[in-house]
């Protein structure tokens, strides 16, 4: 990838591939498999997480073959250290009474997603799904939310690509990458 920039430049050029573009389709077409078989049959609204989930759900969206509707929200943590997540755009359709399936790129702390499922229980929703295109495994995230689909892991890492950013850019990169270690 060439880029403008020197710094992202060399970000990309020191860069470690942990799951290339093939990977990841496999990954998300299990991920399809497991979200028709659970909600194929429910008419779930699907909310897409932004800006990061949208990559996923462009690639997912297209292997889901039954009745469904998509909304997007866009949630972000607050400043590090705070568990605030701010909301600055809702979904419009209510989701009383509705499955609903978040979809993230990461899951990595876990903050936002769990707040998002609140938002939908405490809204009505009967009940609440998360999938994500990469799960972080480490011993920070919270221990009270569970991810249903996921395509990839990665281990405890700074990723970017595949709709994950670096510092706002990068997302566009065609599979997951780990930023090298500082020497």
């Amino acid at each position: 990838m060439k880029l403008v920039d020197k710094k992202l430049q060399a970000v990309w050029d020191n860069a470690e591939c942990l799951h290339s573009a093939e990977a990841l389709e496999k990954g998300v077409q299990h991920m399809a498999k497991g979200i028709r078989k659970q909600l194929h049959d429910q008419n779930p609204l699907l909310l897409c997480i932004m800006n990061g989930g949208l990559v996923t759900c462009g690639q997912l969206l297209p292997m889901l073959d039954f009745q469904l509707q998509l909304e997007y929200v866009n949630a972000a943590s607050g400043p590090s250290g705070k568990q605030e997540t701010r909301w600055p755009a809702l979904s419009q359709i209510s989701i009383e009474g509705r499955s609903v399936l978040l979809l993230d790129d990461i899951f990595d702390m876990g903050n936002s997603l769990h707040s998002l499922q609140e938002y939908c229980l405490e809204q009505g929703a009967s009940k609440v799904l998360t999938g994500v295109l990469v799960e972080k495994k480490h011993s920070r995230a919270k221990k009270d939310i569970n991810i249903d689909f996921h395509a990839v892991t990665v281990g405890d890492r700074f990723i970017f690509g595949a709709g994950l950013d670096y510092q706002g850019y990068l997302r566009n990169a065609p599979g997951i990458y780990a930023v090298a270690a500082k020497k």
